[in-house]
Formats: C-alpha cells, structure tokens, sequence
C-alpha cells in the first residue's frame, strides 16, 4: 500500500468537513458501492460499527455515505444537504448502529443495497484515515477494492470456460489485467471475477462482458482518481497518459529510485541528489503516478491547495457561521479583535496570526465548509496556520511553498504508512501530532534547515504530541480539536526554531514514529475517537451532549 501514496493522500483530500475519515472517507466507500450497482439504487441501510457507530451524526458520516449513493464527489458543497438531496430523489435509506459489536477496524460499514432490480448486494468497507477507504467484503467473500485502479466486477455463473472467455475480452481489446480474483461459494453455483486493468475502460468492455454465456452482469468501477469521486477540484489535475512498455518500465524504475518508506532512506536520498525532502518528495509522486498511467500536476494541485487554505482561514473572519453542534463560531474573529486592539499576549505577531487562522480553518470544517485535509480534517489547520502565517511574516513566494508543502506530505507519508494518521486507530496523536510533525519540517525547510534538522523538527512536534487521546465532545471537530490545532501550530513552530538552532535529538524519527504507534495501540477505544473517554467523557461535557439528545 506504501506504494500507492501520492501527495494528495497526505496533502489533500480537499473536501467539505468535518472529518477525513469519518466524512470523506465514508462518502469514497459509498461512492466505490454505487458504482458496483451500476443504476440508482431502489434502498439502502447502512450498519455503522466502531467509531462509525459512536460518532456518525457529529461527524457527518451519515451525510457523507449518502451523498457517495448520490455520486457526489468529496469537495460539494451539497454533502450538507444530502439526506434531503436523497428523499427527494426517492433513494429510501436506514441506518443501523452496532458500537459494540466486533469488527476488524473501528471505521467499519456495511452498505445493504437494493438495486433498481430488486436484488440485494452487500457490501463492507473500512475508511483508512486520511480519506483513504477500501472495500474489504462483496457478498460475504472478502476482496480489496481501494479506488486506486480501474476495476471490473463480474457476477456470474461458475461453469468451465466462463473465466477463460472474460480474459478474453481484455485480450481482444488490448486491456493489460494488473489483477485477477475469482471468487465462488459453491462448485456450478454463483461466482464472481474482480479484475483491476493498468487503463481505463469503456462502456463498450461492459456489454461484451456480459454476452458472454452464464454472465449475469458486468460492473465497472473507475479509479476514484479519474472518476471525480475523491473530489472535482483534484480531477482537474490527474490525466491519463498513454505510455508504451519501455517508457513505462523506465518510469517505474525512476520510481524506485526515488521510493523510501522511512526517514533513514529519504535521508540517504536527499543526499544522493543533493536535494530537499520537498524536492524529493516531488520527484517520487511524478514517477509514482507515470507508473499508475497517469500525469498529475503536483505544483498546480498545491498551488490551489495554498488557495484553498488561504480561503478556509479567511472565510470565517470576514463572515463567520456557527458550527454542525453549536460549540463553535467566532472565535478566530475574537482573536483578531483582541490583537487588532493589541490587547492579547502575541497581538498581530506570527504566533498571534498562527493561532487565529488555525482556530479559523476549524471553524470552517465545524460549518461543513471546504478544506484540505493535512493530514486529516480534525488536524486541518496546522499546516495552514504555521504557513500562512509564515508567508505573511516572511513574504515567501508560491515556489517556497509548494516545496515546503510537500516537504510537509514527505513527513505525513512516513507516520502514515510506518503508524496510522487516524484519531479512531492512533489517538489524536497520530492526527494532530502528525500535523504538527509536517508544519514544523515545512517551516525549518522555508528557513533554510537541511534534510536532517527538518527530521529533527519533526521529530520534536511529535514527540510534544506523544499519548494525546481524541476525544471529541459529541463525536464533534469542534472541542477540544479547535484549540489543539492552535496549540498544534504553536508547537510546530517551537520544534522548527530548536531544529534551526542545530539542537540535536537523542531519539531520531523513525523511533519516534514507532513509539507513536506502540501509544495508539496500547491507547483504549474509549481515547480513540469515541467520544467516551477524556474531556468527552466530563460532567460538562455529558450534559452538552444530553441537552443535543433532548433538543
């Protein structure tokens, strides 16, 4: 899976709020199950288990799986209006929730869908962190569908002959299979085939597919990349290339060049090529996505991802809205009142703006509002805050930023595929710990730091980080996420300025990553996104959550 990382996953999605996981991630399996039905659905209930089931309504996972069964995309607005988008299209939905029955992961669904046919499919999935999802169960036969290539699903009678015929269809029409699996209950019973293909597939592949004898039906499902399901803003810079072998091989051979999954080897990398951990990271999402057949414009994705924050920061100043649970709203505007009157302790200094525009981009997730998810949506306003503060105190320019951005994903990467990036798996230790971890190396970047004193300030926002729990009041981003953003951003900074300083640390960050992992596993599942542990679970708190009820 380490593989597969792009920039994007780590820097990104961009999506409406309140959380990556819980939100976009949710809509991407429900997205991924619509397409396996091919028409509208006539129904669908949704079971919720985990995490899902304690915290669904205030993370707007509801909303989210619905809008995925709608074919919105993870950056529409309309994802707040989805459950009344849904009755007035006639899809007839349900949700069911079991917190406490067992399940392999904590953002676990199952998706019961009632065709236009009137016959049923299931469906399970798990959301991954980060936005990330992937379809683990068809039909009671376990599978790994992940949106990141184009797959087919085929439904189908097991008789001889039928597998050999469905081959040759891609054959016929020079379609590479990457994958093959077929899957079946019983000898001459029903069956089906799930095949991923190196390009993207037409209409035309569906029909012969399903003329062949005893195939019942042929579904396609695009990449999420190239189909709009992981967000419109992102597709505008993700297009097909058409590659022959020998260019291909050459892409996947630079790929490797570039490819590390520790801090041990990009360091080692960095000094090869004699270039930043930004610069690297660059090269590496280039190659990566060549060898997938695809070309994306990583400047100019991050270029309007720079955009995109600048706007989630400001939003909220100039017209500020109350939040999904009412626990937030104009807090960013009373921090700039107070240090326009020059009243507060930083006034308008970088650590006075840093903690207004991350409280700001909270308040923005909190209103369903449009974000980037970096890594997360309840960590959405680190990076930002520590950026945009910069580049006001500074004036770096759109090149520097582009660079420490991904400078920044080159940390995510590491704790994302070395730990987890996810509150309900790691705490929130692994979401605003990673945060912090990737603004503190993007900013000693910005202030000339090498590769290894930007691993040290990395290595120093986590460590600060280390054993924080999530426990959102109400299964909200709102409290505590709102000030640990702030207080985030602030500890990125600190961690830069002693990297900078050429302070060394005693435990590198690989160890640290690994130690983060060790405190999320030994963590309870009541500190894990939950909503029943920590400040979730004060008298204050529990009473909020009553009146909710009650209202």
């Amino acid at each position: 899976m380490s593989s597969q990382v792009s920039i994007r996953d780590i820097v990104g999605p961009i999506m409406v709020g309140p959380s990556s996981s819980h939100t976009a991630g949710a809509l991407a399996l429900a997205s991924m199950a619509r397409r396996l039905v091919y028409h509208n659905p006539q129904s669908v209930t949704f079971t919720l288990y985990g995490s899902f089931a304690h915290t669904y309504r205030g993370h707007g996972t509801d909303r989210a799986l619905v809008a995925g069964m709608l074919g919105l995309s993870v950056d529409d607005l309309r994802v707040r209006d989805s459950l009344k988008l849904a009755e007035e299209a006639g899809l007839k939905v349900e949700f069911i929730v079991k917190p406490d029955e067992a399940c392999d992961h904590p953002n676990t669904v199952d998706i019961h869908i009632v065709r236009h046919n009137g016959l049923p499919m299931d469906v399970r999935g798990i959301s991954v962190g980060g936005g990330a999802a992937v379809i683990t169960r068809i039909n009671g036969e376990a599978v790994e569908i992940t949106g990141k290539y184009n797959s087919v699903l085929v439904e189908q009678t097991d008789h001889a002959g039928v597998l050999a015929r469905i081959a040759k269809v891609f054959s016929d029409a020079g379609i590479n299979i990457a994958t093959l699996n077929m899957y079946r209950h019983s000898r001459g019973g029903r069956a089906f085939t799930l095949l991923d293909t190196d390009e993207m597939l037409n209409d035309d592949i569906r029909v012969a597919l399903e003329a062949i004898p005893n195939v019942h039906r042929a579904s396609i499902l695009p990449a999420l990349d190239v189909s709009g399901g992981i967000g419109s803003v992102e597709k505008d810079y993700l297009h097909t290339v058409t590659l022959s072998d020998e260019q291909t091989e050459r892409a996947c051979e630079e790929f490797a060049c570039y490819d590390f999954s520790s801090a041990h080897e990009l360091l080692h990398l960095c000094d090869k090529y004699g270039i930043s951990i930004g610069e690297a990271f660059l090269e590496r999402d280039h190659y990566l996505h060549l060898c997938q057949g695809t070309d994306f414009e990583a400047e100019g994705y991050l270029r309007k991802v720079l955009e995109i924050m600048n706007e989630s920061a400001m939003t909220p100043l100039e017209n500020p809205m109350p939040s999904m649970g009412g626990l937030l709203g104009k807090e960013a505007g009373s921090l700039r009142l107070m240090h326009k009157q020059n009243k507060g302790i930083f006034n308008d200094t970088l650590l006075g703006r840093a903690t207004t525009y991350a409280c700001a981009v909270l308040e923005t997730n909190a209103t369903m509002g449009r974000i980037v998810a970096a890594p997360t949506a309840g960590s959405a306003g680190v990076l930002p805050a520590v950026l945009l503060s910069l580049k006001q105190e500074k004036n770096f320019g759109d090149k520097e930023l582009i660079s420490a951005l991904a400078n920044a994903a080159a940390i995510g990467y590491l704790v994302a595929v070395n730990a987890c990036v996810s509150g309900a798996q790691g705490g929130c230790q692994a979401e605003v710990g990673t945060a912090a971890a990737m603004a503190a190396s993007a900013a000693a970047q910005l202030y000339g730091a090498s590769p290894y004193e930007c691993l040290c300030a990395a290595s120093n926002a986590l460590t600060n980080c280390l054993g924080l729990v999530c426990d959102p009041v109400g299964g909200l981003v709102e409290v505590p996420c709102q000030k640990r953003n702030a207080a985030a951003a602030a500890n990125a900074l600190v961690s830069a300025e002693i990297a900078l300083a050429g302070i060394d640390n005693l435990v590198d960050f690989d160890e640290t990553v690994q130690a983060m992992d060790r405190i999320g596993k030994q963590m309870p599942v009541s500190l894990r996104e939950t909503a029943l542990g920590g400040i979730a679970a004060t008298p204050s708190a529990c009473a909020y959550c009553e009146s909710r009820r009650a209202d």
